[in-house]
């Protein structure tokens, strides 16, 4: 009887233990309302993986922007920054004296992300936060094994932010053969909670690392419109998968054209200057998410807009329109990553051609620096 009522009081103690855990982390990670957002000095933003490492880069880039780029000249000359399909920025903010920083994306491989790292010479224990914009394998692919080979040096309470439950989806394309689909990659939380990461999902404005804004779930308010990319189950296979309870009126447990209802942003308020907005893939549309920004920051002005804006696989028309509504927010640099496509590259340089900055593996982007 002793032996029973003593695990019973460790049972009952254990839950009390863990439900004070979960309201602590909830309270830790509250929304924050429009207008919550730090006012930083400083941000700089080092591309740690995109498609293309050009050491003979040498685009014009505008004044508000210091550019650095990273060619050959390692310690070890076997050795060179390995470039994929996908993304990865490592971003340091400053306010005085005070410096955050956030993984954002993790390319598509491990290797080619510690790799890159090690290079670069970024100290994972400066992490405050991680951070995934989206559930595609060419952004999320990096992030287990970089947790498993690095997990001793990231800070112990570190959290990996991300927009919603769809994350967790599995994602599929066509194979070939009517009715069939292939795999296209998933992200399993159980491995993330493995590594001891908490998980924070941003369906509302949240800010990541003391300094960053998330956007919270992207409106629909423009002209702009998602793109053909993958599909996605909505539900569970066995222990993959996510809720299908978070997606009351949609078609579960079969693949449809993924909308990409989880995408989130990150932008940051520099001093004097107005917002920084960075996407993963854009998705939801590059307008809609520097909307969704100034509606999550309280923040009108847009000084910088970069990372992927998916307009690689868009018509000429629709990427003119989406430069010239780009332009309608007066921008003072955009720098355009991974799937935004040479025609917007393009359009760019009719447009706003003193705005443009080109990105490569190994580039440095800094803000009021």
């Amino acid at each position: 009887m002793d032996a029973y009522l003593g695990r019973r009081k460790f049972v009952l103690g254990s839950s009390l233990f863990l439900t004070q855990l979960a309201l602590f982390h909830r309270a830790a990670a509250q929304p924050a309302a429009p207008g919550q957002i730090p006012t930083v000095d400083s941000v700089t933003i080092r591309v740690l993986i995109e498609q293309n490492h050009d050491i003979f880069l040498r685009a014009p880039s505008p004044k508000a922007v210091r550019v650095r780029r990273v060619g050959a000249g390692f310690d070890d000359f076997r050795r060179t920054l390995h470039s994929e399909w996908g993304l990865s920025l490592a971003i340091e903010s400053k306010a005085g004296a005070e410096a955050r920083n956030v993984l954002f994306d993790f390319g598509f491989q491990p290797s080619t992300l510690l790799n890159n790292m090690e290079l670069l010479k970024v100290d994972p224990a400066k992490f405050d936060a991680l951070a995934l914009s989206h559930g595609h394998f060419d952004h999320l692919g990096g992030l287990v094994g970089f947790l498993k080979a690095q997990r001793a040096a990231l800070k112990p309470d570190i959290r990996l932010y991300a927009g919603g439950e769809d994350n967790f989806c599995e994602r599929k394309r066509p194979s070939g053969t009517a009715g069939h689909f292939a795999d296209s990659g998933y992200l399993d939380r159980r491995e993330v909670r493995g590594q001891k990461v908490e998980i924070v999902l941003c369906d509302k404005p949240t800010l990541i690392g003391g300094h960053a804004l998330s956007t919270g779930h992207i409106r629909r308010a423009s002209f702009e419109k998602v793109t053909p990319t993958q599909l996605v189950v909505y539900g569970r296979n066995g222990e993959i998968g996510c809720d299908p309870a978070a997606f009351a009126g949609r078609e579960v447990n079969k693949p449809i054209m993924d909308q990409h209802w989880h995408e989130h942003g990150v932008c940051y308020n520099l001093r004097d200057r107005g917002l920084v907005v960075i996407t993963g893939c854009g998705h939801a549309g590059v307008v809609n998410t520097v909307r969704q920004a100034m509606e999550a920051s309280g923040v009108r002005k847009l000084h910088a807009v970069l990372g992927g804006f998916h307009l690689a696989p868009t018509e000429d028309a629709y990427v003119k329109q989406s430069v010239a509504e780009l332009k309608a927010m007066n921008p003072d640099v955009v720098i355009p990553m991974h799937c935004s496509g040479l025609n917007f590259i393009e359009a760019m340089r009719e447009a706003m051609p003193d705005r443009l900055a080109l990105s490569s593996t190994g580039s440095e982007f800094g803000f009021g620096v």
